[in-house]
């Protein structure tokens, strides 16, 4: 039986059976099912490696839940219209919510592992605690960004209350005070950061056990910085967060020294995968994306269109024609009745994501924060600070950052069987800067130059990061997109955030009755103005 926050929290006393179960973690760590005691450091890889299946691309994130949800939504995809195409699946929805409580079970865990130390060892490891948070609220804000309040500060709590459930059961707290809370914290973390030094011990500790930034404190700085950025600039257009994003974004752009970012693509804070044969592998992404027949992979007219007009060096990077298109890149047009929509794919004419690039790379990292996504939020801040050339630099610069990433990714590649694409070219770059469309100094009014950072942010985060790529579309109504309205069903076009999963309906009845108004499709998440 399955209890979401409840039951879910009880994994935590199991300190990962998922995040050990992989060969390459079993012959360095006891299985966790098998021993009474962990250690901090041991208990921070397998929180790391808890939620890897939404970092790296795997299969059920892409076809289970992506394929007929926010790859829609945004229509980074193309697909035959169906009655319910506006409904986010349950089972896609559960698969993250119940990942996501597992995660903070881990995380919380990881807090009472530690707390259990004699102070000097807890200053030890201070830096499994600091960084651990960082990576916990990343996760936290996409779950507020999908579903808005959630439980959050006595979730996971099961092992710590010595199972008791009926102590368990958490309260949904307010998105407003779960993005305040976590930016306090990530302001403290940032600037604990700074001081902090390990010891040559420690040091070689933290660099064995973290996968993510092999032990690199800069790295940790600039991961910090970059998802303080993230999540002000989200909230930047809320009243009562406004005055804080900008100071603070204004802070953090302004003190490079103290507060890093991710500046290039060498610094991009992602999961790189450097042996197939151990649990780092992106080995699901082929089906997950490209599972022949079921258009998770289908390219959709208006992002066809949008590159093709515009010369973007990146089309033939993300996109191949399809089999029987004579090299003519050709997307579903959403507007068309299911039966051309489905007539065209049959046809062979639909272009696809590249399958050299992404879907059969099984090197392609777990992008969590990179240059071109920090750029375009610099972007966007200077803009709405009226620093004009500041803004310019920021988005010409994300522009070459993105097709230069796409570009490395491409490199990695240990598809078979498939063309390998031209990388794009600085000079293909600088044509494309120069296109009606994607100019900066073409567009008339600061709302035109919003629209092509929006644009941008829509293509470079295309399939690779969804989540991001939703967020963004609600909050900024742009780009803009054209469905058929879904007249046999209640959701008629697509939605603000999803559902609650059923189980929290049925085991946590009294705290979600306290959120079941809000629990509706058409609810907008508190920054979507």
């Amino acid at each position: 039986m399955k209890r979401t926050s409840i039951i879910l929290v009880a994994a935590g006393l199991l300190l990962g059976t998922q995040a050990c179960e992989e060969s390459a973690f079993t012959e360095r760590y006891a299985d966790p099912a098998k021993i009474a005691q962990t250690t901090v450091e041991k208990q921070y890889t397998g929180f790391l490696n808890s939620n890897m299946d939404y970092v790296l691309p795997a299969y059920r994130n892409y076809f289970v839940t992506l394929r007929t949800s926010i790859n829609r939504f945004v229509q980074n995809t193309g697909w035959p219209d169906e009655s319910g195409q506006f409904v986010p699946g349950s089972a896609g929805v559960e698969d993250v919510w119940f990942n996501y409580y597992n995660f903070l079970a881990q995380y919380r865990e990881l807090q009472k592992v530690h707390a259990t130390l004699a102070p000097e060892q807890q200053a030890g490891r201070r830096v499994f605690m600091l960084t651990a948070t960082v990576y916990l609220y990343d996760y936290t804000h996409r779950m507020v960004d999908l579903f808005g309040a959630i439980p959050f500060s006595e979730a996971g709590m099961l092992s710590k209350n010595v199972g008791d459930y009926a102590v368990s059961n958490p309260k949904y707290d307010t998105p407003e005070s779960i993005y305040t809370t976590m930016l306090d914290d990530l302001k403290s973390i940032a600037t604990e950061l700074n001081g902090i030094t390990l010891n040559a011990g420690f040091q070689r500790s933290f660099q064995t056990q973290d996968f993510i930034n092999k032990g690199s404190l800069p790295a940790w700085r600039r991961y910090t910085n970059s998802l303080r950025l993230r999540m002000l600039n989200r909230v930047s257009g809320v009243e009562s967060f406004r005055t804080r994003a900008n100071a603070e974004m204004a802070d953090i752009l302004g003190n490079a020294a103290t507060f890093p970012v991710v500046e290039s693509n060498t610094e991009n804070i992602q999961v790189n995968v450097f042996d197939i044969n151990t649990n780092i592998n992106s080995k699901g992404f082929d089906q997950g994306l490209a599972s022949a027949g079921w258009y998770g992979n289908t390219a959709g007219k208006k992002m066809i269109d949008v590159m093709s007009t515009t010369n973007d060096p990146r089309l033939p990077v993300l996109f191949e024609p399809g089999e029987n298109a004579k090299g003519k890149y050709i997307g579903i047009d959403q507007m068309a009745s299911n039966t051309v929509q489905t007539q065209l794919f049959n046809d062979g004419l639909v272009a696809i994501y590249h399958r050299y690039t992404l879907s059969r790379n099984q090197f392609f990292p777990g992008v969590i924060v990179n240059a071109a996504e920090v750029s375009l939020i610099k972007a966007e801040y200077y803009l709405r600070t009226n620093n004009l050339a500041g803004a310019k630099t920021a988005y010409e610069k994300a522009i070459d950052q993105s097709v230069k990433f796409y570009n490395s990714v491409m490199a990695l590649s240990n598809a078979i069987g498939i063309v390998a694409p031209k990388a794009a070219t600085d000079a293909q770059i600088t044509a494309y800067l120069a296109v009606d469309g994607v100019n900066w100094d073409k567009a008339a009014t600061n709302a035109d130059k919003l629209a092509l950072i929006a644009n941008q942010k829509w293509l470079h985060f295309n399939v690779v990061q969804p989540y991001e790529n939703w967020a963004e579309v609600r909050r900024l109504d742009m780009p803009k997109f054209i469905f058929q309205v879904d007249n046999a069903n209640n959701q008629t076009e697509p939605p603000f955030r999803w559902n609650y999963p059923g189980n929290e309906v049925t085991y946590n009845t009294n705290n979600y009755n306290a959120v079941s108004a809000q629990d509706k499709l058409t609810t907008k998440i508190f920054w979507d103005q």
